[in-house]
């Protein structure tokens, strides 16, 4: 019965992709812009070394969880807004535990995240992306985003209980997402990092998200794919329940 509460928060995001469906769209500027641009130039220049794969195809699934993990790590402003407006004091008075009302906005923004891969496939395809369609790739991508973008919403909420304004949420955001990104092995192979940069790489959830939808989407490597997924969920589980925590001190 819980759960069933819990999948509320979900549909009401979804009533919300509903009725305002050119966000979806307007998303897909960034990826086109990253493999598009700087994608086919670098697979031009060549002076990455990717191993067997291009360099085009090697960057989508990067460009992915980077558009994504951007969605997910908005998410909280949503909850800084509530808390202005009173909204929030109502929603922490229904019959829920702080944990499940957490886990619902969770699944919530993972959900909204999780558009981004059809318009990534949408994009990357037409570009030269060879990437590989088949139905468990597919599945084992959209679990890799779904459960990589709750973990990153949950710290977004998180960051949402400290932050007073939206305009100091959105601030701390952009200088916590961008180095996420250049920390990870979304646009160049963790072997050729700098040693500290490469230690900060293995404890950054996205290299492991990026790694098990390459693994997915690129090698076809589903074992190693699943395990890399594993690996976040455990990070995710652990910041959904600290969220939870946090969660009791946002009206303070």
């Amino acid at each position: 019965m819980s759960l069933r509460k819990v999948l509320v928060f979900v549909e009401l995001e979804l009533r919300r992709l509903r009725h305002d469906p050119t966000e979806v769209f307007t998303r897909a500027v960034q990826p086109i812009l990253w493999i598009g641009v700087f994608g086919t130039a670098m697979s031009r220049i060549r002076a990455i070394p990717t191993g067997s794969v291009d360099y085009l195809t090697y960057i989508t699934p990067g460009v992915l969880m980077q558009s994504t993990s951007f969605i997910a790590m908005a998410y909280g402003i949503m909850l800084v807004w509530e808390r202005e407006s009173g909204i929030l004091k109502k929603v922490l008075t229904l019959p829920l535990s702080h944990f499940m009302i957490t886990l619902g906005r969770s699944l919530a923004g993972a959900t909204r995240a999780l558009t981004q891969l059809l318009v990534i496939l949408i994009v990357a395809l037409p570009l030269g992306a060879k990437i590989i369609l088949a139905p468990q790739a597919l599945l084992l991508a959209a679990v890799a985003v779904f459960v990589g973008a709750a973990g990153l919403t949950a710290l977004s909420i998180i960051l949402a209980v400290f932050m007073k304004t939206r305009e100091r949420f959105m601030g701390i955001i952009q200088a916590i997402t961008m180095p996420l990104f250049f920390a990870s092995n979304a646009i160049y192979p963790v072997e050729i990092m700098p040693l500290p940069i490469k230690l900060i790489s293995l404890g950054n959830p996205l290299t492991y998200v990026i790694q098990a939808l390459r693994d997915a989407l690129v090698y076809g490597a589903y074992l190693e794919s699943l395990h890399n997924i594993c690996i976040v969920a455990a990070f995710s589980v652990s910041v959904i329940t600290l969220a939870g925590t946090a969660l009791r001190r946002i009206i303070e």
